[in-house]
């Protein structure tokens, strides 16, 4: 399996429900969801942990902190 890249959407929650009050995007080249947060964190710190999956987004929650990141395809836009 190659490395495909994946878009990630860091941001802040409210009571377990994303908030948006503000938020940082990255683009990463991973294998999977899973490699991909992973890269994330190698690069920019943090513990992830998996909150759940549609099948083409994956939501993970930032250990201690009231923040979660969206992991998903890079080339799903406009889909």
């Amino acid at each position: 399996m190659s490395k495909q890249t994946f878009k990630i959407e860091v941001t802040d929650t409210y009571g377990g429900e994303v908030n948006y009050c503000w938020v940082r995007r990255f683009t990463v080249q991973a294998k999977s969801f899973r490699g991909a947060i992973k890269a994330l964190a190698h690069q920019y710190g943090g513990r992830w942990r998996f909150d759940y999956s549609t099948g083409d987004m994956a939501r993970y929650n930032q250990q201690g902190a009231a923040i979660c990141a969206f992991v998903e395809y890079a080339d799903n836009e406009g889909v």
